[in-house]
């Protein structure tokens, strides 16, 4: 396209005195025809004239490939314009006429021998872009010659070429000796030679990462430098990206790369500039910084970043995130320019914060006060995003200079006394990282905090709230009434609240454990009978039995001294910002990420550190460097594997505490267990091993008669019981994902084939396609749509193909699916019909889910709830089948299978066959409870199922035997 681009450009000097709009007006039937006839006419304008027509048709759209021979023929002309105009076409069109394209090469090649340089030159790029293998060999020669051509704007251009033929046909390139030519044009007299050459070479070394295509060394280094002063603008960021690559051997030669590449720092172009930034944030690890060059060069890179932000939005918006790179890394650069990035009132958002981020980054002793005068001016601004942003960045300020804590913490009591809500809990938040920066300081101010406990809404400034509540109870008189309030609405507040509240109380009860014993008692048992959620549960259970067997260690665990917060707890890790500082100016540096994130394909992305870090004069990036580092370094002995580890977590001695406290009556729920359903012992093993309360420690007592049995239960069964380790179950494995399978062949979708399967992750369903493109056009504009059916599965979202798909290319789709769409019966039940449409057309196809995929996470019964649902489903309702050729023991199978979402509840043994009593729970509500059993040596299970929609049973059937045979 960029080609094009420069071509169309090149093409309005010759244009007529009309506009060209004429070209691009609908025309009538016979079109084509009428092209045919123009262009096979004698008249050299009415043939140019044809030839606009058809390159106005192409440009919007239509199709004129038919033309192609009739085009070809209009190549041999002296006209510039008009070969432009052809060579444009032929771009466009050779791929999907290869046959015919090869009836331009001896045009081609007749060009790259015209006398005009302009001729040879876009003869060899239209070459280069022609992706026709065929075309390839007949290339070589003309490229050869004008590697080596007598005008530069030639032997630049095939410079390029080289390039884009190495992504065509590496090996040709390499068996032609292309790569050494183009190795002895960086010795070009042309600096856009050099640049060229400097720009394909990197191309070429960034698709083979091993290969040391670069030989870069202090003469390639200096013939650069040379060339760099009288480059375009683009050819400097191609020789600077070089540069950057290379490691000077010695303090002495960065220098003299840091002194040649200061004056890029005024250019007019900010990528420029950015260039020069990464050379010299690279090289000056090098320097040592009690030489005098060192802090010039610092005092150097500070007018050209503040010129930066001078510029539009959207450049200052990448110069910020640049600077912010910087200053994390280099904050002495930018340490008396603070004034630059106060923030003005016409900044767009996304710029305000950046400068907010890197005004608390240069905030020092020295500026405080003006930086504090600064954000509290902001925290009175209508922008809600912007006000909060100052608000943290006040508490950020008081955590990194001490000296500055208590007047930060005076400006947050004046922002709460605003009584501006949203100003009022972010000041909350920050205060509690206050406190736990300064313990004992700032105590004084919590009373004004209690005062606004009603108008917390927010989950993250109600949770910061609890913490300083429970943290400093004793210093509350009412802290118990405080923590109550919030419990009474505790199954309706975020995960983080619930949490905290937890912990809260569980700290006043160690505080003060007369007066709060029936309020932690009620907060156990919400967080361990009422909770679906596993981390609430679990650290119910933990505080649970470290109180009720040995609260002196409750307290030393619970009321542990806190270490201090660190500052800057936001600094991005070392070793990933030596890597971005190395891709200054580039994508990486804007979003903060290594290319390796966000950077897809065949290419090898290249990690790199600065070389202060490397350890040694040898460059960083050399492979041998590398292995031979591997190799010196085994991996420690220390650390076990992971099948140890797990073998260890499982031989752990998980039995119960000695009960020595009175042994409750069993509840109401419990006494389910009467008839003996399964043939021997369901009941007893559901309801017989939930044994006596174990006396509490000191403070805690035994649950009083009035809290339920059921409440005292979970107490007693042992660490085994609490966390489903009981009944032989061990650690769950990941969930079973099919294998990828063709759903809509190319033949039938007109080019465009889909294959792909159904993943559930984190509790999400996904539809995981591969699309593949392998008709002769471009396609783009993806939509996709299902048909009504069984468990209403819809798209959650539009399909996410943010590229044209280009011929022979396939790329990786992820759409996230809900259960929230229209519901109609199919046949089979998991049965799914899907149309995709394109920039071609609608296309039709159907494929089937396996019906795991719509098992949820919260599919385990209650022990009691199961026997009492098994005994309540009627036995018609029961269906068994045979799981042939399963060679898994019944621990291995139960783990298998809670992978995916099915829950063994309970596990027995009757004369050496095992049987798993388990639960699943479908996406629209329907609970299927089963009972595998398992006979040692025996490959074939049965498993029996029983639902209240027993048409559900077969599907069922199929995931235990996809999932147990995967």
């Amino acid at each position: 396209m960029q080609e094009w681009a420069n071509q169309l450009c090149e093409n309005r000097q010759f244009g007529s005195k009309m506009t060209d709009s004429k070209y691009f007006t609908t025309t009538k039937k016979g079109e084509i025809f009428e092209l045919k006839a123009e262009l096979n006419s004698d008249k050299k304008e009415k043939k140019k004239e044809a030839v606009k027509k058809v390159i106005a048709s192409m440009t919007v759209g239509k199709d004129v490939s038919a033309l192609f021979p009739d085009v070809v023929n209009c190549m041999q002309t002296d006209n510039l314009e008009l070969k432009k105009l052809v060579y444009l076409y032929l771009m466009n069109y050779a791929k999907s006429q290869p046959d015919m394209a090869i009836m331009a090469v001896n045009t081609f090649v007749k060009d790259c021998e015209d006398p005009n340089p302009l001729i040879r030159a876009l003869a060899v790029r239209t070459m280069g872009c022609i992706r026709v293998d065929k075309i390839t060999e007949y290339l070589c020669e003309p490229l050869r010659k004008c590697l080596k051509d007598e005008d530069p704007y030639v032997r630049k251009t095939a410079a390029v070429c080289v390039a884009k033929l190495h992504d065509i046909n590496a090996q040709l390139v390499e068996d032609q000796g292309f790569l050494d030519t183009l190795k002895d044009l960086i010795s070009d007299s042309n600096p856009m030679v050099v640049a060229n050459a400097v720009a394909a070479l990197s191309e070429i070394a960034e698709s083979h990462p091993n290969s040391n295509l670069l030989d870069l060394n202090p003469q390639t280094i200096n013939k650069l430098l040379t060339a760099l002063n009288e480059c375009t603008e683009w050819g400097q960021i191609f020789i600077l990206d070089c540069l950057a690559n290379y490691t000077p051997r010695d303090d002495r030669e960065s220098q003299s790369i840091c002194e040649r590449v200061t004056p890029r720092l005024s250019h007019a172009n900010s990528a420029v500039v950015l260039s020069a930034v990464k050379v010299l944030m690279k090289f000056m690890e090098m320097l040592p910084k009690d030489l005098d060059y060192y802090g010039t060069l610092l005092k150097k890179l500070a007018p050209p970043l503040v010129t930066l932000l001078s510029a539009e939005p959207e450049l200052q918006y990448v110069a910020l995130r640049n600077i912010n790179l910087i200053v994390q890394r280099r904050p002495e650069i930018l340490k008396h320019e603070m004034k630059v990035f106060f923030v003005k009132y016409n900044d767009p958002i996304y710029v305000k914060l950046e400068k907010l981020d890197i005004m608390i980054r240069l905030a020092s002793q020295a500026n405080i006060a003006q930086v504090l005068a600064e954000l509290k001016e902001y925290a009175t601004e209508v922008d809600v995003d912007f006000v909060r942003k100052a608000v943290r960045a006040i508490g950020r300020c008081a955590i990194k200079v001490e000296q500055s804590a208590e007047r930060c913490v005076s400006t947050l009591l004046d922002l709460i006394q605003t009584k501006v809500n949203y100003v009022v809990q972010e000041a909350i938040v920050v205060i509690k990282d206050i406190f736990r920066k300064y313990p004992n300081k700032y105590e004084s101010v919590i009373a004004t905090l209690c005062e606004n406990l009603d108008s917390l809404d927010e989950p993250e400034a109600r949770a910061a709230m609890i913490w300083i509540v429970g943290e400093y109870a004793e210093r509350i008189d009412n802290a118990d009434e405080l923590l109550e309030s919030f419990l009474e609405g505790f199954h309706d507040e975020s995960t983080q609240v619930q949490l905290q509240l937890l912990t809260a109380i569980v700290k006043l009860f160690l505080k003060k454990p007369t007066e709060t014993q029936e309020l932690v008692q009620q907060v156990l048992s919400l967080a361990t009978q009422d909770s679906d959620n596993p981390d609430l549960r679990d650290r119910g259970y933990i505080y649970w039995r470290l109180l009720s067997t040995d609260p002196v260690a409750a307290k030393e665990v619970v009321l542990a001294e806190k270490p201090l917060i660190s500052e800057e707890t936001d600094l991005i890790e070392p070793t990933l910002l030596e890597e971005l500082i190395c891709h200054i100016g580039t994508l990486a540096s804007v979003y903060h990420k290594p290319p390796s994130a966000f950077v897809e394909g065949s290419r090898g992305v290249q990690h790199k550190r600065l070389p202060g870090s490397a350890g040694s004069g040898e460059s960083v990036e050399s492979p041998d460097a590398a292995s031979a580092a591997g190799v010196s370094e085994a991996p420690p002995a220390v650390i076990p594997s992971q099948g140890d580890l797990l073998g260890d977590l499982l031989n752990l001695d998980l039995t119960p505490p000695t009960a020595t406290g009175p042994t409750p009556p069993p509840s109401s729920g419990m006494q389910m267990g009467a008839m003996d359903l399964l043939g021997g012992g369901l009941d007893s093993l559901l309801g017989g091993d939930i044994g006596g309360s174990p006396a509490m420690g000191a403070g805690f007592g035994a649950p009083p008669a009035a809290v339920p049995a059921s409440f005292s239960a979970p107490v007693s069964g042992g660490l085994d019981d609490l966390f489903d380790l009981g009944g032989g179950v061990g650690m769950p494995m990941g969930a079973y994902i099919p294998a990828k399978t063709l759903w809509l062949p190319a033949m039938k979708a007109k080019g465009l084939e889909i294959s792909g399967t159904f993943a559930r992750r984190s509790g999400v369903i996904q539809m995981e396609m591969t699309l593949t493109n392998k008709a002769m056009s471009v396609m783009t504009d993806f939509a996709i749509q299902f048909n009504r059916n069984s468990f209403g599965l819809a798209p959650a979202g539009p399909m996410q193909v943010l590229t044209p798909v280009s011929p022979n290319q396939s790329i990786e789709v992820a759409l996230p699916l809900n259960t929230v769409g229209p519901v109609m019966k199919m046949e089979p039940l998991n049965n799914l019909q899907v149309a995709v449409k394109n920039n071609i057309d609608v296309f039709y196809f159907s494929c089937q889910y396996p019906i795991s995929m719509l098992f949820v996470e919260d599919g385990k019964m209650e022990r009691q709830v199961f026997l009492a649902t098994w005994k309540d489903i009627p036995n018609d309702n029961e269906s068994q089948f045979q799981i042939k050729d399963c060679h898994l023991n019944s621990d291995a199978a139960s783990n298998k299978l809670q992978g995916s979402n099915i829950f063994t509840i309970a596990k027995r043994t009757v004369e050496g066959q095992d049987m798993l009593y388990q639960s699943m729970k479908l996406s629209n509500g329907i609970w299927v409870l089963a009972e595998l059993r398992v006979q040692a040596g025996n490959p074939n299970y049965t498993v029996s199922l029983k639902c209240r929609a027993p048409e559900v049973s077969q599907c069922v059937f199929q995931s235990y035997e996809a999932v147990l045979k995967n």
